[in-house]
C-alpha cells in the first residue's frame, strides 16, 4: 500500500503541484481513508519527501539504462532529455515552484542529488564526445558541465521564460541544441542536424 500511495501522490503532485494536492484529495482519489495514508506517512512533508526520492530514483535508473546503451554522445543527450521530460510530465513548473516555496529543505536536497548525478553523467558524455571527435578537444569540461546544469534549471524560471512565449518542450529542445552547438565539431554538427531533421 505504501508504494501505491507514493505512486499516486507522485502522479498528482506532478500534475497539480505539491501544495495544491491535499491529503484529502489523495485519499479521495485512491478510495482510501486519510488514516490509511497517515499509517504510512506521519505527515504531508514525509509523503512529499518519499515521493521526490521515489521520482529521483526512477529517473536515475532510467538515465543509467540509457547510458548502458552506449549511444553516440549527442544521441544520448536527446534520449535522456526525452526520458526526463516524459517522467516529469513535460517539466510543468508549478510543482517545482511549489516544492521550492513550501518545502525548501526537500527542494535543496533534491537539487544537490540532481547535481551529483547530472555532473557525473555530463562529464562522462563530454569526455566520450571528445574521444569520438564530435565535441571539440579544447572545451573546459568542468565549466561546460556546470554551466549546462545551471542553464537547465535557469530555463525553468517562468518570469524569464513565460509559457505563452516559450512552450516547455520547444524551450528544452532549443536549450539542448544551443548547448551542443557550442561544443561540437563538424562531425558532431552533422549528427545534430540529422537528429533535428528527425
Amino acid at each position: 500500500m505504501k508504494e501505491k500511495i507514493v505512486e499516486k501522490a507522485n502522479d498528482m503532485f506532478l500534475s497539480f503541484g505539491f501544495k495544491s494536492v491535499t491529503m484529502d484529495d489523495l485519499a479521495s482519489e485512491m478510495g482510501i481513508s486519510k488514516k490509511t495514508i497517515y499509517a504510512h506517512f506521519q505527515n504531508k512533508t514525509k509523503l512529499v519527501e518519499a515521493t521526490t526520492h521515489h521520482l529521483f530514483c526512477k529517473i536515475n535508473d532510467g538515465i543509467n539504462a540509457i547510458l548502458g546503451e552506449s549511444l553516440d554522445p549527442i544521441e544520448e543527450l536527446y534520449a535522456i532529455k526525452t526520458f526526463v521530460m516524459h517522467h516529469l510530465k513535460n517539466e510543468k513548473t508549478a510543482p517545482l515552484h511549489q516544492l521550492e516555496k513550501y518545502y525548501p529543505k526537500i527542494h535543496q536536497g533534491l537539487k544537490s542529488k540532481q547535481f551529483e548525478v547530472f555532473q557525473d553523467c555530463v562529464v562522462d558524455n563530454l569526455k566520450r564526445g571528445i574521444d569520438k571527435g564530435v565535441f571539440r578537444k579544447n572545451i573546459d569540461i568542468e565549466f561546460i558541465s556546470r554551466i549546462y546544469f545551471i542553464g537547465t534549471n535557469g530555463i525553468k524560471d517562468k518570469n524569464m521564460f513565460p509559457d505563452q512565449i516559450f512552450p516547455v518542450a520547444k524551450l528544452m529542445d532549443d536549450y539542448l541544441e544551443y548547448h551542443i552547438l557550442g561544443i561540437t565539431t563538424e562531425k558532431g554538427r552533422t549528427i545534430l542536424n540529422n537528429l533535428i531533421k528527425e
